[in-house]
């Protein structure tokens, strides 16, 4: 079976993502369209509403983001507000603590926030992150006038088309770009924890990832217990008034949300899992158990691979960088599932990058034993098993050579003096965390009419985990031992004791079976958006499935395909 899904070049192009809000600052003489707030050197342009933005008591600043914080009680407390008489919304409590502490009042935020601050008085603006980067935010570098969004594609018309190498070889390797880099040449992230002043351009570091293990001396049993306990503070909340989802894969992670959600709710819980049909291996047994365990109202959506072809654009479309995860069109059907019976999902995103998951073994086998002429960087991108041992073949001669001595965002970390456990987490929750995982999270949510949650990504939980001793965490065959223990007495004892398997999307199979003629299509022509970049003979003997040893070729054919169709879309 074969899909014709993209039957004329503008198909790409034609389609229509909800613009964000932007912030302009510099020289606006000529501004003109869609401002709901200006200054001399400041202006907010939407197509929303006014509610996007707040000033301060006394007017000499103003507030822009996109903000949830989960401690506005304690946050009202600090400024002798009684919590029952604040109606405003998080924007405008923002608004008052800066005007109090300035940027030191991010340090007390507990939540989620990409926010913009004018100072009027004194001419600075403000870029601001939360500290796990569960809200993306984009600026332009040159320029008279600066764009600023929380979606990279509000700022299409206000950037070049040029690729930023570096970015491409990065997502090559990870099937996400890492840092503050993103695809495009003239747009840089803000990243988490940080906060941007303009026009001085410094970068002010309000908070950090480190490594503090503490009670060394305390057994597993107690170390479980100090992380339930704060796990029944997160969830709860996070948890809405009304009914809530849970996305329930029935491994271990998305399994605790799900038990502390139904513990905790009082509303209906809804939970949600996806097969790929009856060719494909499910977790269906699993999940049906948790389910059932929890007492929730369980829903289960078969994803075709005639589903996964078509969305792909649409799923791209919703995107800031591209991201080459095969699990992007999943969790946006499934999202849009979700939508018909709750507004707040919650998900297990994070159980691997805090608490030890399994992919870290390969890195932790290598530190041991060593590998000839393998230094922990090329260990480590291999680790991902995309395409870094394919790039001198895959990237034309030019390119290659243009970024193969470019320094890695992932050396520093990878060689700090920290445990090397700790050190291969604090990469996965820096970087994996926050450019790919939290960021797929929030934009696919929001495009399905969610508001998407990741409790085990809460600040609070990092940080905890970063303290817990690295052998409760990993340790030989036995991972996520603390998370493991911080739920054994609500979960099924099949769950605790199943292995580790992941959500396998049978891209392999999709190839091979139903995508190939329109693959081919889409990224051996010469006028494809990646054909300036990519060695096209290497992509066909991929498609012809010659000499693939070990199953890897449809991930690196769908990572290929998500870049392209990503490309298409985002055309100037």
């Amino acid at each position: 079976m074969l899909f014709n899904v993209f039957k004329t070049p503008n198909t790409l192009s034609s389609i229509e993502v909800i613009p964000s809000w932007r912030v302009v600052w510099g020289r606006l003489d000529t501004l003109t369209a869609d401002v709901v707030w200006r200054d001399d050197q400041f202006a907010i342009n939407s197509s929303l509403t006014t509610e996007q933005f707040a000033l301060s008591p006394t007017e000499q600043f103003v507030i822009v983001g996109d903000v949830w914080l989960s401690n506005r009680v304690e946050l009202l407390q600090r400024l002798g507000v009684e919590p029952n008489s604040f109606l405003g919304t998080d924007r405008q409590l923002i608004a008052q603590l800066w005007e109090k502490w300035g940027f030191e009042c991010l340090k007390l935020l507990v939540g989620m926030f990409g926010l913009v601050v004018w100072d009027r008085q004194q001419q600075i603006l403000w870029l601001g992150r939360d500290r796990i980067g569960s809200r993306t935010l984009y600026y332009t570098t040159i320029g008279s006038v600066r764009s600023i969004a929380p979606k990279l594609r509000s700022l299409t018309p206000y950037r070049s088309a040029e690729l930023d190498l570096v970015a491409l070889r990065d997502y090559l390797c990870c099937a996400f770009v890492p840092g503050e880099r993103t695809l495009w040449k003239q747009v840089r992230e803000v990243r988490p924890g940080t906060v941007l002043e303009m026009p001085s351009e410094k970068i002010h570091t309000y908070w950090q990832l480190q490594q503090q293990i503490t009670h060394a001396d305390q057994f597993l049993v107690w170390h479980g217990d100090r992380l339930r306990s704060l796990l029944d503070q997160v969830v709860q909340e996070y948890l809405p008034q009304q009914a809530v989802g849970v996305l329930l894969s029935g491994g271990l992670d998305s399994s605790s949300i799900t038990a502390l959600a139904a513990k905790f709710h009082h509303a209906p819980v809804h939970t949600y899992s996806i097969h790929f049909g009856s060719e494909c291996p499910n977790e269906l047994e699993f999940s049906s158990l948790v389910a059932q365990h929890c007492q929730t109202q369980h829903h289960i959506l078969e994803i075709t691979f005639k589903d996964m072809w078509e969305r792909l654009p649409e799923t791209m479309g919703y995107l800031d960088d591209p991201i080459g995860d095969p699990l992007t069109v999943p969790n946006l059907l499934v999202g849009r599932m979700a939508r018909e019976d709750v507004q707040v999902i919650l998900n297990g995103e994070g159980g691997d990058p805090c608490f030890g998951g399994p992919k870290n073994q390969p890195m932790l086998i290598n530190n041991l034993y060593g590998v000839i002429n393998q230094d922990s960087l090329q260990a480590y991108l291999i680790a991902f098993q995309k395409c870094a041992l394919d790039l001198p073949q895959l990237l034309k001669p030019e390119i290659w050579t243009s970024v193969k001595t470019e320094p890695s965002i992932f050396s520093a970390d990878l060689n700090s003096d920290d445990n090397y456990l700790n050190r291969l987490m604090a990469l996965n929750i820096k970087f994996k965390g926050s450019d790919q995982i939290l960021t797929k999270v929030n934009n696919l949510t929001q495009a399905a009419g969610l508001h998407g949650r990741s409790p085990l990504f809460d600040q609070r939980v990092v940080d905890l985990s970063m303290q817990i001793p690295p052998e409760y965490k990993l340790s030989g065959v036995e991972e996520k031992a603390v998370l493991k223990q911080a739920v054994l007495d609500i979960l099924p004892d099949a769950i605790i004791h199943r292995p580790k398997s992941g959500m396998m999307v049978p891209v392999q199979l999709g190839f091979r079976k139903y995508w190939q003629r329109e693959a081919r299509k889409l990224l051996l022509n010469k006028k494809s958006a990646i054909a300036p970049y990519i060695n096209q003979s290497l992509l066909r003997d991929w498609l012809d499935y010659r000499g693939d040893i070990w199953g890897r070729y449809g991930v690196k054919l769908w990572l290929l395909v998500s870049l392209e169709i990503w490309l298409q879309v985002n055309q100037k």
